[in-house]
């Protein structure tokens, strides 16, 4: 079985699944820490590079605002908890999207967990947050307009977004059932494969982590060619 290097997915369903339970948006945010959990270990064993996870786009801020201070309070104490045990699994975190407009207590835990693993040479575990595809574009290409370069190719444009220095996704995996893209790494997902699963996230777990292996291993990558 071919395992993908880059893997990156959209974590969708936690409000559906505590909905369908009678409980509050924010207990589902809290269960899907466990598939956090589960998925970064799993993709840890399994060799792959990247796994970036699609915590809170730059459209996530419409929800209600016990629902998004929840969501930061449950980031903050999973770093806080977690972030030893993944250095010392040789986890490198990393964080793409513009974390500035985070509290301030965040982005202090973000930037601690980020230098303490620095070093490590395993799994990349990137974390989207407040992030935006669209955005990142738009950021790169003002990046680009500032060296009055006349001319630009796919490699000089690479430099300028979030995910510089690191492979495009192999493969997309979207929870509960939902279809889009969602905004989510419009460059990189060029020839991406995309594999939805009607799993809500909370629910998701090693064995369907390698359901959508093995039907990434099922599919033809021809790039365009035959």
């Amino acid at each position: 079985m071919v395992i993908p290097k880059h893997i990156a997915i959209i974590m969708d369903g936690n409000g559906r699944w505590a909905v369908k339970r009678g409980f509050s948006r924010l207990i589902g945010h809290r269960e899907g820490i466990k598939s956090v959990e589960e998925i970064i270990k799993a993709s840890n064993e399994l060799g792959i590079s990247v796994l970036t996870l699609y915590a809170f786009s730059t459209e996530n801020w419409a929800r209600p605002l016990t629902e998004v201070k929840g969501l930061f309070r449950l980031l903050k104490i999973f770093l806080r908890k977690k972030i030893k045990e993944l250095n010392k699994k040789n986890v490198k975190l990393k964080v793409i999207g513009d974390i500035s407009k985070l509290p301030e207590d965040v982005i202090k835990e973000i930037k601690s967990s980020i230098k303490e693993t620095s070093n490590n040479t395993g799994l990349i575990l990137n974390i989207a947050l407040n992030y935006g595809g669209r955005q990142e574009i738009i950021n790169a290409i003002n990046g680009i307009l500032k060296l009055n370069i006349k001319s630009v190719d796919e490699n000089t444009f690479e430099k300028y977004i979030y995910t510089s220095g690191l492979p495009s996704p192999d493969l997309i995996i979207r929870t509960s059932g939902e279809c889009r893209i969602s905004n989510f790494l419009l460059w990189q997902s060029a020839y991406s494969e995309f594999y939805t699963t009607n799993v809500l996230w909370p629910d998701f777990r090693k064995k369907d982590l390698m359901d959508a292996i093995s039907e990434y291993n099922r599919r033809n990558r021809r790039y365009g060619g035959i």
